[in-house]
């Protein structure tokens, strides 16, 4: 069988022009990996990787939330569309990468586990960052940044801003429905759970009428495809872990399991998942 060979307009010399392992900068980024275990355990490497490029994954999930979030403010919710189409895709990145995780046996993570002292995925600032531009706020949790002055303020000024959906319906609203005034203007450090009244009588003039309001129909939709494929990711999470440790503590000092279960309780968008119950529901006379 012949060899293929090089083409002959194929590069070959380097040294004076940018390569793709220059471009991605893949000598920092492959020395990142930096095993504890003493003699090494084989298995920490996987953990390690798994970890580190989900960090990555999250990186973009919030360049492209705030991307989102601009769109917003300016009214145009045409480009959000791929945005949160985008987003989705990453998520389901994020889920499937924990199969790879899961191979990854309760005998085999005993042995480095130790090594992790009390580093815990709770201390993820993209993972925090992403759920306060979602709408998870909680101020308690930047008592773990305070180490962290730069990261600190980054949150807290995540914190205090409208989430991608405060803005939607705040942008709602400047296009004459009946959002609330204290939704469109509120402490936006505080989450909101449960459905407002207000506001769901404002989501359901979407859904009544979709041909009318097509876009921000569209947009309902896109977010709840973003809220449930968050919600998919945190249990498989949850299950990631029950599998492998159990019911033990976290590494952080966390119940472990039991934390993660109850994070699973948060919606971030309750109007968008209420209004199906209405749909189609003739009001009783």
């Amino acid at each position: 069988m012949s060899e293929r060979g090089l083409e002959p307009g194929i590069r070959t010399n380097f040294s004076d022009r940018m390569s793709y392992a220059g471009y991605l900068s893949l000598d920092q980024l492959l020395a990142a990996q930096r095993p504890l275990s003493d003699p090494e355990h084989h298995d920490e490497m996987l953990f390690i990787i798994q970890h580190q490029t989900s960090e990555l994954w999250m990186k973009l999930v919030i360049h492209e939330l705030r991307a989102a979030i601009a769109f917003i403010k300016r009214d145009q919710l045409d480009p959000v569309f791929k945005i949160l189409a985008r987003v989705k895709h990453i998520q389901g990145q994020l889920f499937n990468q924990w199969s790879v995780l899961q191979t990854l046996t309760p005998t085999e993570y005993a042995q480095f586990r130790g090594v992790l002292g009390n580093a815990s995925g709770f201390q993820s600032v993209q993972y925090r960052e992403i759920e306060f531009l979602l709408g998870n706020k909680d101020q308690s949790t930047l008592k773990v940044h305070e180490h962290d002055p730069i990261v600190h303020k980054r949150l807290k000024e995540t914190l205090e801003a409208p989430s991608i959906y405060d803005e939607f319906l705040r942008s709602l609203s400047r296009r004459g429905l009946p959002i609330p005034e204290g939704i469109a203007e509120r402490d936006w450090t505080v989450s909101r759970s449960e459905p407002d009244p207000g506001v769901l009588s404002a989501i359901k003039i979407i859904y009544d009428s979709p041909d009318e309001h097509w876009d921000a129909y569209e947009m309902c939709e896109k977010l709840v495809d973003v809220e449930e494929h968050f919600q998919l990711w945190r249990f498989r999470h949850m299950k990631t872990v029950e599998r492998i440790i159990g019911h033990k503590t976290g590494t952080g000092g966390s119940s472990g399991v039991s934390f993660l279960r109850r994070a699973l309780d948060h919606v971030f968008f309750p109007e968008l998942w209420e209004v199906r119950t209405l749909i189609g529901v003739q009001p009783s006379p």
